[in-house]
């Protein structure tokens, strides 16, 4: 696999707390997981809160958020709340890599590019999603390709809203069905010499990333990889986490129901 261009973002001298999250799968039938999150963002005390991909289960389109009373539109109003209070970076998963930078910029969120190098605290930590790093899995990398293109995002948000909805519930409900026939180990999982690569590259001691829904930190051949666990705080699961980064370094922390 090519090794990726790295873009850079720096973080101001005065900060003292940034945190990652990623995989909420955020939709109308997660309630309670929504209102963590949104509870999440205005409460935090980071200077920073990054969110790393599959904020969204599905995202069709920015147009979604003009319908009044649609989910997005009460995504969208978390953001520019949230963005009010402290820097709030997105970077694109692979449920959500329709949001448009053009409304990310309105909302006050920073686009993040995928990988990105993020410097603060005197260190450099490689942030991402992870998709990229599941080399081994080679249809959904193929798939990953055709929907990243920009014809076949153009010819998808041509479409009128209700069509791409239905399309959206159709690639989810076939993606959960291949799933559910596995057991999760063998779900897919991050290449750790390609990520040792990366992290080579990137000149980083330390990555954070997603998408496997395996939270950990494993010990490379050239630094650790940290995992974001993915959130559920719908009855009767529980679970959710941040990791947060100061001077001291990398901690993990539980993410709590919104009272």
């Amino acid at each position: 696999m090519t090794l990726p261009a790295f873009s850079e973002v720096h973080a101001p001298p005065g900060w003292r707390c940034i945190e990652f999250l990623s995989d909420l799968h955020l939709g109308p039938d997660t309630p309670r997981t929504f209102e963590a999150w949104a509870h999440h963002l205005n409460t935090s005390r980071a200077d920073a809160v990054y969110l790393l991909g599959d904020v969204f289960e599905v995202w069709v389109g920015d147009d979604a958020a003009a319908e009044p009373g649609s989910f997005e539109r009460r995504c969208v109003q978390v953001l520019r709340q949230a963005a009010h209070q402290r820097r709030v970076g997105f970077m694109a998963g692979n449920r959500d890599f329709l949001l448009g930078h053009d409304l990310l910029a309105r909302l006050g969120i920073e686009a993040l590019a995928d990988p990105t190098v993020l410097t603060a605290f005197g260190q450099r930590l490689l942030i991402t999603h992870g998709d990229l790093l599941c080399t081994a899995d080679t249809g959904y990398q193929a798939f990953r390709r055709q929907v990243r293109s920009t014809d076949w995002q153009a010819a998808f948000l041509a479409q009128p809203l209700a069509a791409r909805r239905q399309q959206a519930r159709q690639m989810r409900d076939a993606s959960q069905a291949a799933q559910r026939q596995l057991s999760p180990d063998q779900w897919s999982d991050v290449d750790d010499d390609e990520a040792a690569q990366w992290l080579q590259q990137a000149s980083a001691p330390a990555m954070v990333h997603g998408h496997t829904h395996k939270p950990a930190s494993h010990a490379l051949a050239i630094g650790t990889r940290h995992v974001l666990g993915d959130w559920d705080l719908e009855a009767p699961m529980l679970r959710g986490d941040v990791l947060r980064w100061t001077a001291d370094g990398l901690t993990r922390h539980a993410i709590s129901p919104a009272p």
